[in-house]
């Protein structure tokens, strides 16, 4: 393989021109092509299997024409200290509301609380649903500003007014800020580590090409495959992640040729072949962790992964071709100003921070993995209190609207009201539907922790009825997933004597069933994704040994961030200071986004570093010289790449919604632990620990994988590689 991607980079090198310009026009006919496709369309979320998703399919078949998943608003009404709603100042105000909410262009019908009759016992808060005749998703911005007026206007009033609900959620997301910042730090990030605005600008404009080719592919064919517009959403964070880390480790090889008095042409064939070959392996890894996405059984999931894995490929392609055409237009800027001057550039062999770093852990081998691996131990522990579900309004700060609606009717009508279930009786086939109805209203009414059931409401054929269940906890708190277990255990003895049957649906029984999937799923994808990247890693390092420490540092880093996870949004410890106004169970899809990124990124670090011992101990270094030499020539690039990562990450943390906040410290901590512990510590430690025996592989084996030059040996007998002399490196510029 090195040979081969030797000779890729000689060619990009020498045709560069042709390189740029294929790629320009990739780039063009994509971005054409999703101008001119058809607009992508909101994806419903599904989660097949699950008895909630079926119950609503159910609704959906036996209630042709109903807006099951429509945009509803809930407006909240709560009259001035020690009144009350029906007082008849408050309750002309509150009809009046009503009535503008209703008025609006795309609602469909907007309740009176007082026909409804949904006030609270004690009248000081009463609540009118709004429901819309579009998704949440297809409601206009005149759609929100005249909710959002309506209720500016019946404030007006003196009375307290604050809406939730699906009508009021920002489909925009952050806005792009997070990944501007992010594209900012990068920046200094590099120029610090390179120390050259080119070379710092290269990585950057290759990975923004790259993801601008995958988003607008991602684009062209969402109508034809089906893809929804938050498909793209990982596509594009793995897709800028991991163009910038390819691009910086094979502009670091080249400057590190280049340092050895290579020629342009020949520095960048060797960084291709060298570099590059780790980049390819690195990228495997990484898709086949997001390849792995399907084994969750959620279509949206798998849909995102194979995007995202898609946006890997194209950032590898681009590190292999694009990177060394760009080093062909300007194999000089992206040396140091130093360099540029003097004509000299400073060797690569010296002693720097990684050659220290490296001894040091060489000298204390055993207590550095002792402290690295308790210490990410202790970390991990929490994460056995893992509580997935999906945070709701709840989680939001207070200084929203629908946080405080949220409070106000917990506070009215009890915690429970905020996430009813959905019950919806089969009766297709009974002699006495509205009896059969009846009955399982009434034995579920009957279960310890219901508050109350709601009139059933039958379809027009009358043999399906759905009602309502308001429980008596949040929609969060276990005591509500016991409930919803509870009723569902009890249905046997409840349809034996209907002859109906029955399941439990609803927003919160949804989030209960999603969670529980996930949580099955997490450890077979576990499995999957660590056992196909042991076999990977086996072929690129030859050692049976060093993958499984590769995976094992990989799982202990991922259980470290869930615990911190755990310990900060869920436990509540140190929340203040990120932000966190409401502690909770973490978010369902949370765990599995967090392995999959992790995985990939994890994994770039691990080729990427460790190769470089690997090359070096095939050259003929001892185990522990092989470890100072990948530090000397890989450290300072993983540590970049590494800051780059945690400060794109961190920056979610500042954003106000709780699941992209939960989501960004999530993942900064996960490369922190990975990158700084894992890689940086516990790597060398084990690697100078096990000698030889760190790159031992049974013979049996060694014949059965093929073999696969990633270290470059085949390059370094070639005669063309043989280094001019050192003190007369060519600077010149590369000439066509």
């Amino acid at each position: 393989m090195a040979t081969f991607l030797y000779r890729v980079g000689r060619l990009a090198f020498r045709r560069r021109w042709y390189v740029a310009l294929v790629w320009a026009a990739v780039l063009a006919a994509v971005g054409l092509g999703a101008l001119r496709a058809p607009g992508a369309a909101d994806e419903e979320f599904s989660m097949p299997g699950i008895e909630s998703q079926k119950a609503f399919d159910l609704m959906e078949e036996r209630f042709p024409g109903a807006t099951a998943d429509s945009a509803t608003a809930r407006v909240v009404f709560i009259a001035p200290g020690g009144e009350k709603v029906t007082a008849a100042e408050n309750k002309e105000a509150i009809e009046k509301a009503v009535t503008g909410l209703g008025d609006g262009t795309q609602v469909a019908s907007a309740v009176d609380p007082f026909q409804a009759k949904t006030i609270s016992k004690d009248g000081s808060t009463a609540f009118a649903t709004v429901t819309y005749k579009v998704g949440a998703a297809d409601l206009t911005d005149a759609g929100r500003t005249h909710l959002e007026r309506t209720i500016d206007q019946a404030r007006d009033s003196g009375l307290t007014v604050e809406a939730g609900g699906t009508a009021l959620a920002d489909e925009g997301g952050p806005g792009g800020t997070a990944e501007v910042i992010g594209v900012a730090i990068a920046a200094v990030v590099l120029l610090v580590t390179f120390g050259s605005l080119a070379a710092a600008g290269l990585p950057l404009l290759t990975a923004l090409i790259g993801v601008g080719v995958s988003m607008a592919t991602i684009l062209a064919l969402s109508s034809a495959l089906g893809l929804s517009t938050t498909t793209g959403t990982l596509a594009m964070m793995l897709g800028l992640a991991v163009g910038i880390d390819y691009a910086l480790f094979v502009v670091s090889r080249y400057r590190e040729e280049r340092a050895k008095g290579r020629t342009p042409q020949e520095a960048t064939g060797l960084a291709v072949g060298t570099a590059g070959s780790a980049v390819v392996f690195a990228g495997l890894t990484v898709v086949i962790a997001l390849a792995g996405l399907a084994v969750v059984g959620i279509p949206m999931l798998t849909k995102m992964g194979l995007a995202a894995a898609g946006a890997v490929v194209v950032a590898v392609l681009i590190a292999l071709t694009l990177v060394p055409a760009f080093l062909g237009f300007w194999p000089n800027a992206v040396l140091t100003r130093k360099a540029r001057r003097s004509g000299r550039i400073e060797a690569s062999g010296q002693t720097n921070g990684g050659t220290r770093w490296a001894r040091f852990v060489l000298r204390r081998p055993l207590p550095v993995l002792l402290l690295g691996v308790v210490g990410l131990g202790a970390l991990a522990l929490p994460a056995a209190d893992l509580q997935l579900g999906m945070p709701g309004d709840e989680a939001k700060p207070v200084s929203t609207t629908e946080r405080r609606a949220y409070d106000a009717l917990a506070e009215g009508f009890g915690p429970g009201f905020n996430g009813p279930l959905t019950v919806v009786v089969d009766a297709k086939g009974d002699a006495d539907p509205k009896g059969a109805a009846d009955t399982v209203a009434q034995e579920i009414g009957s279960t310890k922790g219901v508050v109350s059931v709601s009139p059933a409401r039958f379809n027009d054929a009358g043999d399906t009825a759905v009602f309502s269940v308001v429980p008596s906890t949040a929609p969060t708190d276990e005591k509500t997933k016991n409930l919803v277990t509870t009723i569902r255990d009890e249905r046997p003895g409840i349809e034996a004597g209907t002859g109906a049957s029955y399941e439990v649906t609803g927003t919160t029984a949804m989030n209960i069933d999603i969670a529980d999937k996930v949580q099955a799923a997490l450890v077979p994808y576990l499995i999957l994704v660590v056992g196909m990247a042991i076999v990977l890693l086996l072929v690129v390092f030859r050692s049976l040994l060093v993958p499984l420490k590769a995976a094992l540092g990989f799982l202990l880093s991922v259980l470290a961030s869930l615990g911190a996870v755990v310990v900060v949004f869920q436990q509540g410890h140190g929340a203040e200071l990120f932000g966190v106004e409401q502690t909770g169970p973490i978010m369902s899809l949370m765990p599995i986004f967090l392995v999959g990124i992790v995985f990939g990124l994890a994994m770039d670090y691990e080729v990427f570093l460790v190769s470089r011992m690997r090359e070096a101990y095939v050259h003929g270094e001892s185990p522990a010289e092989a470890v100072t030499s990948g530090f000397r020539h890989s450290a300072r690039v993983v540590v970049a790449a590494a800051l780059i990562m945690i400060a794109v990450f961190a920056g979610f943390i500042g954003e106000s919604d709780s699941m992209i906040k939960m989501i960004g410290f999530g993942l900064a901590s996960a490369v922190l632990f990975d990158a700084f512990v894992v890689r940086m510590a516990i790597v060398p430690a084990v690697l100078a620990l096990l000698g030889h025996k760190a790159w031992w592989l049974p013979k049996w084996l060694d014949r059965i994988l093929p073999r696969v030059d990633v270290e470059g040996e085949a390059l370094s007998r070639g005669p063309e590689t043989e280094p001019a002399p050192h003190t007369a490196p060519d600077l010149e510029p590369a000439r066509t």
